[in-house]
């Protein structure tokens, strides 16, 4: 045996370190940031370029989603819509998703997750300019469908680019730093929106403000130059002929997990885009508070959206992934109905409770991303986790249509209560799964 095949590596000299950063669980793993440090310089780099793609792709993901949500109350003005036709342009949305979820995790298997990253971030971004030029409902209701494609993709894809560079032992939180760009999004949305709202009509607003949703696609130009697929699970995907086939997620070893993996998605997603729907709208209509106002109860809700996925990124490492959903589900479905049953008058209690109902309903979703992504083998594991997380997110949006509906008759306050029967589900679907923590991704 030669001098090179036997010579031993030290932690940071690894050649296989950028293809699944650290497998050590020595003590340059300890501390806060120890996971970060154990990947060595080389691994650094590579996890810096996967890590700011997906984060910067599922911020503005998040930005161009929540254009929506924002602007429902100018939209349902200007085209002289109900609260069931308004909240059906989310649920679309959120169909749609499925399609493009599933369409975007069987490409991530097959052309590799950079390419397919791009792919998604362009879709979404184009569409959603497009709804600020839409002349009526209908046309509108149709590129918001088209935006679903680009939008159900994006989180899928760059989840699993994450988890393939990310340890083992450290993957729930650094996916849960992935998630937080959703609140860092959400929060950009609401600024811009104050801003857009107080300086033109609304008329005009809500169209500038999708307008802005151009954004995400300066982000294809720093992807295309700094991300790379994890060289070592790109190896293991493109030897496989099984890459990328629908069909293999179905396969009897996987058809269980494939089940119960829809059924926790349609759960979570279900209670949490009931809520991220028609919170703003509660706020104006019902709590009669301003543009300015709905701004601010809003920035506690994302406050504690944004420590909800950090925090739960950590648990989800130490107690596990499905332990750390369960004890989510149950504290978001109190927080919930603590929420939307506040009496009329007490908006202060409801600004306080703004932030723990964000910290719940975005620390059950942390885990999320290490989760699915380690129910599936390298091969299909971007069809697996694109086709369950969208799906669940598809049948999920059936919830902000039946709260919109709903709300004619028991007002959005009471309709919102509704949004408790997801978590319920999810709870429910976990039976199911298995416990994946600490499981290596090839």
């Amino acid at each position: 045996m030669s001098t090179t095949q036997t010579r031993q590596h030290s932690p940071d000299e690894r050649p296989d370190r950028p293809d699944g950063p650290e497998r050590s669980e020595g003590s340059d793993a300890a501390g806060a940031f120890g996971w970060l440090r154990a990947l060595g310089p080389r691994g650094r780099r590579a996890f810096g370029g996967a890590f700011g793609g997906a984060f910067g792709g599922y911020a503005l993901d998040s930005y161009d989603f929540f254009t929506l949500p924002l602007s429902m109350v100018a939209i349902a003005a200007s085209f002289g819509l109900d609260k069931g036709q308004t909240g059906l342009l989310t649920t679309v949305t959120l169909v749609v998703s499925a399609v493009g979820g599933a369409l975007a995790g069987v490409l991530a298997d097959r052309v590799g997750r950079v390419e397919a990253l791009m792919i998604t971030v362009i879709t979404y971004a184009l569409f959603t300019v497009l709804c600020g030029f839409a002349p009526n409902y209908e046309t509108l209701l149709v590129f918001r469908a088209l935006q679903g494609l680009g939008f159900g993709g994006e989180w899928a894809v760059g989840a699993i680019l994450v988890a393939e560079y990310a340890s083992a032992r450290h993957r729930g939180r650094t996916l849960g730093a992935v998630q937080s760009a959703w609140a860092a999004g959400w929060a950009l949305a609401v600024i811009v929106y104050t801003l857009v709202f107080q300086f033109f009509d609304a008329d005009l607003a809500w169209r500038i403000l999708f307008w802005t949703g151009a954004l995400p696609a300066l982000l294809v130009f720093w992807v295309r130059r700094h991300v790379e697929d994890a060289p070592q699970a790109a190896a293991a995907r493109v030897a496989s002929p099984e890459r990328g086939s629908p069909g293999a997620v179905f396969r009897p070893g996987l058809l269980r997990t494939t089940l119960f993996a829809i059924l926790l998605s349609t759960g979570v997603q279900g209670g949490y885009y009931a809520l991220a729907t028609w919170v703003p709208t509660f706020l104006k209509t019902e709590r009669g508070l301003t543009v300015v106002g709905t701004g601010g109860y809003l920035t506690l809700l994302i406050s504690g959206a944004f420590l909800g996925y950090l925090t739960g990124g950590h648990l989800t490492d130490r107690i596990g992934r499905k332990r750390n959903i369960a004890l989510f589900a149950v504290l978001s479905a109190a927080a919930v109905l603590a929420y939307t049953q506040i009496p009329a008058g007490a908006n202060t209690l409801l600004l306080v409770l703004g932030f723990p109902l964000g910290f719940c309903m975005s620390a059950i979703f942390s885990g999320f991303g290490s989760f699915l992504a380690e129910l599936y083998p390298t091969p299909v594991r971007g069809t697996g986790q694109g086709l369950t997380y969208n799906t669940g997110r598809a049948i999920g949006a059936v919830f902000p249509a039946l709260v919109g509906f709903l709300s004619e008759s028991w007002g959005v306050g009471g309709a919102l209560v509704f949004g408790a029967v997801g978590y319920g589900i999810a709870v429910v679907a976990l039976l199911g799964l298995p416990e994946t923590r600490g499981k290596e991704l090839g």
